[in-house]
């Protein structure tokens, strides 16, 4: 399954557009813009399980700076600022890592 077949290619390309500048990253308008908020729980999920790129149940720091990749191949990287922000929006347990659970709270509270 690609991020295509649940989010439309036109909404994230505006909202990686959006955000194309360092420092310009704000996940509640970003999941917004990419139609995300809109999907069912289930859809959440499975859009959480696309980004986990190495399949380990988590979205680690690193992924997270690689966020915008996993909706289009040609995103910025986050900066190491914008990264620490979302890490510390979602990562509601203190782990270090955000859970599918954490995603779907995240993606909720946009």
């Amino acid at each position: 399954m690609s991020i295509t077949d649940l989010l439309s290619v036109e909404d994230i390309k505006k909202a990686v557009g959006a955000f194309a500048a360092a420092d310009s990253f704000d996940h509640k308008k970003f999941f917004q813009m990419v139609g995300l908020k809109k999907k069912s729980p289930d859809d959440v999920k499975k859009v959480f399980h696309i980004l986990d790129k190495d399949k380990s149940g988590f979205i680690e720091e690193d992924e997270l700076g690689s966020i915008l990749k996993g909706f289009s191949a040609d995103a910025r990287d986050l900066s190491a600022k914008e990264t620490k922000t979302l890490l510390a929006a979602g990562d509601k347990d203190g782990d270090g890592k955000i859970g599918v659970d954490e995603f779907s709270t995240l993606v909720a509270e946009s």
